[in-house]
């Protein structure tokens, strides 16, 4: 045999197991180690065939460990396969020089062949260790309700998620929550409704369940502004208050949900310049820029984003969700949408895979939730439905509503109205819709419904709280509409 011949079917032997065997007339042994290999080809494709269908399952802590105990055993075995193989087929009949090349070839062989299993084993713990971080319990924080597999969510056909952009500057004390959007989506059709709620806005109810109601039962009003970004940090600082420490995601949560009419099921809060870094990870994203974006203090002396199709790195994505120069916090708040749209539609799973570890990397010090670990496996699916479904996104800015003194009435009509639009999958605009909490009312050009106690107390301001209702507010943004498509407002 030539030394060419020699290191082929050694080769070959890492694709078909036992053939340097059988060359060599060992065949028994060939047909062992073949039929060995198919048995755990056939195994391995049952076992995958389970996740076709219940692609979540993927994430439970068992199936990791599974994956990652089988990707090192498969490869001490392939690089004990290609070493067997090789002495099968004697090596040593061969010239000195034909040993020394061929050792060689087969070493670096029997190192190539590990690599794919060691990755997927390194992969394996890296996503085994981002979730334990990520998916845990902040100390002193409410334990979260056990997940039934049966029903993990608990009969509802819509779950509430409050995504949060936390501003963590080093000028900052604290967690303020400069971007609170509420992604209501159905778990049947995925079809979502992205509810942006300004930072500023004013005297923000809680419901009575809630230890704030007792402290603020005419509304949110702490530092003599009660602006909804800083109610978490309120909370926060006041554990006795809330009842324990980290309570600020739940006061945050209080006071959202009862604004929309919503009870909100979890947050998730990504710090904002870690976010930066996980679009850096991910190679940026494309944008649809409609006019330029200057950013840096309060003259945008730092840079500019160009108007245009644009694909941005971290640093300019950051910019573009929270750039207010030339602009208003309503601007931002639509360009915000879009970076969340343009997330949802570019991270492919190609895309994450080849950037993996960056990926994990960035992610582990941006992500703070609490949604519990084992509803992640029921969370896969609806994600994967959401991202080829129909996102529809409002938000309550004027002229529609206005955050010095907002009509809760009003804000709950157009939540009801769009999270139906959703469901029916059909949009139409604001102007004209007459509907209320009780069944009448008038347009949302202008008007408030009326008719339920709850929400007609709600949308009383609270005593001793003066705030003006602009009669021209002045915003870049146009907000005369209902919920619309983000494909239609980013142009995806």
């Amino acid at each position: 045999m030539t030394t060419a011949a020699l290191i082929g079917w050694t080769a070959l032997s890492a694709i078909v197991p036992g053939a340097a065997h059988l060359r060599a007339g060992k065949r028994r042994t060939g047909f062992i180690v073949l039929a060995l290999f198919g048995a755990l080809l056939i195994a391995a494709v049952i076992y995958g065939l389970q996740f076709l269908e219940n692609l979540g399952a993927a994430a439970r802590q068992s199936t990791l460990t599974t994956v990652m105990i089988g990707a090192g055993a498969g490869a001490l075995a392939w690089f004990a396969l290609i070493a067997m193989s090789y002495m099968a087929l004697r090596p040593e009949r061969l010239p000195r020089k034909g040993q020394v090349v061929s050792g060689i070839v087969v070493g670096v062989l029997c190192v190539s062949v590990m690599s794919p299993f060691a990755l997927t084993a390194s992969y394996i713990k890296t996503t085994s260790d981002l979730l334990d971080d990520v998916f845990v319990p902040q100390p002193g924080g409410p334990s979260p309700s056990p997940i039934r597999a049966e029903d993990p969510w608990n009969g509802r056909k819509r779950v509430n998620f409050l995504l949060i952009g936390a501003d963590a500057a080093g000028n900052r004390e604290g967690v303020r929550t400069d971007s609170m959007t509420v992604a209501s989506v159905n778990l049947v059709t995925g079809n979502t409704v992205l509810f942006s709620l300004p930072r500023n806005l004013q005297y923000v109810r809680f419901p009575a369940s809630s230890p704030m109601h007792k402290q603020f039962p005419n509304g949110f009003n702490a530092e003599g502004q009660g602006l909804l970004n800083a109610v978490w940090y309120y909370a926060d600082n006041n554990p006795q208050l809330m009842g324990g420490k980290n309570r600020g995601p739940e006061a945050l949560k209080d006071a959202i949900g009862y604004t929309l009419g919503l009870n909100i099921d979890y947050y998730a809060m990504v710090d904002m310049f870690g976010f930066a870094r996980l679009i850096d990870a991910i190679g940026g994203l494309r944008i649809r820029v409609e006019q330029d974006i200057k950013w840096g203090g309060h003259f945008g002396t730092a840079g500019t984003i160009k108007a245009g199709n644009r694909k941005l790195n971290g640093e300019e994505v950051l910019w573009y969700g929270r750039s207010r120069v030339d602009s208003d916090d309503f601007s931002r708040m639509a360009r915000q949408r879009c970076v969340i749209g343009a997330l949802a539609q570019q991270a492919s799973p190609a895309t994450v895979l080849r950037n993996f570890d960056r990926i994990a990397a960035a992610a582990r010090h941006m992500f703070r939730t609490d949604i519990p670990r084992d509803l992640l496996e029921h969370l896969v699916p609806v994600g994967l439905k959401v991202k080829d479904a129909k996102i529809t996104s409002l938000q309550f800015v004027p002229p529609t509503i206005y955050t010095g003194n907002p009509d809760w009435a009003k804000i709950r009509l157009l939540t009801r109205k769009a999270l139906h639009e959703s469901t029916a999958d059909s949009r139409t605009a604001a102007a004209g819709v007459t509907a209320s909490p009780s069944g009448t009312g008038t347009g949302t050009g202008g008007a408030s419904a009326s008719g339920s106690p709850t929400a007609s107390a709600a949308a009383t301001p609270s005593a001793g709280v003066t705030a003006s209702r602009p009669t021209r507010p002045v915003t870049p943004t146009p907000n005369n509409k209902a919920a619309d498509s983000l494909s239609e407002i980013c142009g995806f």
